[in-house]
C-alpha cells in the first residue's frame, strides 16, 4: 500500500491526477454487464464500448477481475448477428414501422454470452467478438479481431487472432490455475506482489508451491 492507502475497486479514477484511466465495475449501469474487482480500462465510458447489447437477447459480457483493457477495446454482442436462416438478413424488428416482432431466441444465430477470465490483457483497439471465451492470464495483441476461444495464459493476435505461444509450460498453468491468486484478499495480495512480478519464473512457481502445500 503507498501512503497506507487500501485499494478501492468501487473508485472510479484509481491514478492520482488521471481522469482517463478508470476501474469499470463502478461505472457499469447495464445488468447484463458484470465485471470484478479492480479490472480497468485505459479510457472512460466502457459501456459505449460494448456494442449492439440489445435487451430481447438477454446476453450477457462477463469480465473477471485485475483485467487490463487498452483504450479502443470494442466487445460485440450477440445483436451484431443477423438472422441467415431466411431470405432477407435485414432485422425489420430492430427499426420502427416495419410489421416483424422479435424473432424466437432459437431462430437467432446467438453465439451465448462473452466471458473472459481474470488477469486478461487486452491491447489497444482489440475487437472481441460475441460468444468468445478467453481464459485467465490470455494476452490479447493490439487490433486483433478474436473469434474463438482463447485458452488460459495464452498469447493471441491477429486478425483473426491466432495463437501465438503459451505463456507458460502447461505445468506452471496448471498450478496458476489452481492457486487463483485474483480470488485472496488485498492484503494477502499486497504480500503476493513480489512472487507475481518476479522474472524469475523458476522462484516464482517453487513459492507458490509452498504456499499451496504441493
Amino acid at each position: 500500500m503507498k501512503q497506507n492507502i487500501i485499494p478501492d475497486p468501487d473508485k472510479i479514477f484509481p491514478i492520482v491526477g488521471t481522469n482517463t484511466v478508470t476501474y469499470v465495475k463502478p461505472t457499469i449501469k447495464n445488468k447484463n454487464i458484470i465485471v470484478g474487482d479492480f479490472t480497468y480500462f485505459s479510457d472512460i465510458d466502457f459501456e459505449s464500448h460494448v456494442t449492439h447489447h440489445y435487451p430481447f437477447n438477454d446476453d450477457k459480457l462477463i469480465i473477471g477481475k485485475f483485467c487490463q483493457i487498452a483504450s479502443g477495446v470494442n466487445f460485440v454482442m450477440n445483436g451484431a448477428n443477423h438472422q441467415m436462416n431466411a431470405v432477407s438478413t435485414f432485422p425489420f424488428y430492430l427499426f420502427e414501422g416495419w410489421k416483424q416482432e422479435v424473432p424466437p431466441l432459437s431462430e437467432m444465430p446467438l453465439k451465448g454470452d462473452t466471458v473472459i477470465g481474470n488477469d486478461v490483457w487486452i491491447g489497444q483497439n482489440t475487437t472481441i467478438l460475441p460468444g468468445v471465451h478467453i481464459g485467465d492470464g490470455a494476452i490479447i495483441g493490439m487490433n486483433s479481431v478474436v473469434g474463438s476461444d482463447v485458452s488460459p495464459y495464452t498469447i493471441v493476435a491477429g486478425n483473426p487472432a491466432k495463437e501465438i505461444r503459451k505463456r507458460f509450460d502447461e505445468e506452471f498453468i496448471q498450478l496458476l490455475l489452481a492457486f487463483q491468486w485474483w480470488n485472496k484478499s488485498i492484503e494477502e495480495i499486497n504480500q503476493l506482489i513480489p512472487i507475481l512480478s518476479c522474472s524469475d519464473l523458476q522462484k516464482t512457481k517453487a513459492e507458490i508451491r509452498n504456499r499451496m502445500g504441493v
